[in-house]
């Protein structure tokens, strides 16, 4: 069964819990695809503790990319991607970028985006949230990031 899962690619962790304990065995299991091998009797405290090391290692893939519609946000490579067109974003354009797509169809005002993407520093008559939003609007479409007039701006889901 674990040869199955990972010859289709499936990355879920697995901890075998077995009363074999040859050498063959564990290799045996080991070699299968399992992460780890445990031989019974066990301490309780230290298949928790391996099993917890198993999931903090394991992340699955989906949690480092954010969707919506066609638009993902890969959060370890910092790329947007619409279709097969992929753009490497600067770190500002990333993170206006990732709390848009964090808010989707919600209108965040640009005292918003200002605060949590440039922090407190910046002054808030400052045309600097435009700016990238202009930015950020020729690498991921024009037509997303809509402009709600008077009040801040929209990512279009």
């Amino acid at each position: 069964m674990l040869r199955k899962l990972r010859k289709a690619r499936i990355s879920l962790p697995v901890v075998i819990l077995t009363a074999r304990d040859s050498v063959s065995d564990i290799v045996a299991g080991l070699e299968s695809g399992a992460d780890d091998y445990m031989v019974k009797p066990f301490a309780f405290d230290e298949l928790l503790a391996r099993v917890r090391l198993r999931l903090r290692r394991e992340e699955p893939a989906e949690n480092f990319l954010l969707r919506v519609g066609d638009l993902i946000l890969d959060l370890r490579t910092r790329r947007a991607q619409v279709g097969d067109r992929v753009s490497d974003l600067s770190a500002r354009e990333f993170a206006l970028a990732e709390i848009l797509m964090r808010n989707p169809d919600r209108v965040l005002s640009r005292e918003q985006l200002l605060s949590q993407v440039w922090g407190f520093d910046y002054d808030p008559g400052s045309n600097i949230v435009d700016v990238y939003i202009r930015y950020l609007r020729r690498k991921i479409g024009a037509d997303r990031v809509q402009t709600v007039r008077g009040v801040g701006y929209r990512l279009r889901a």
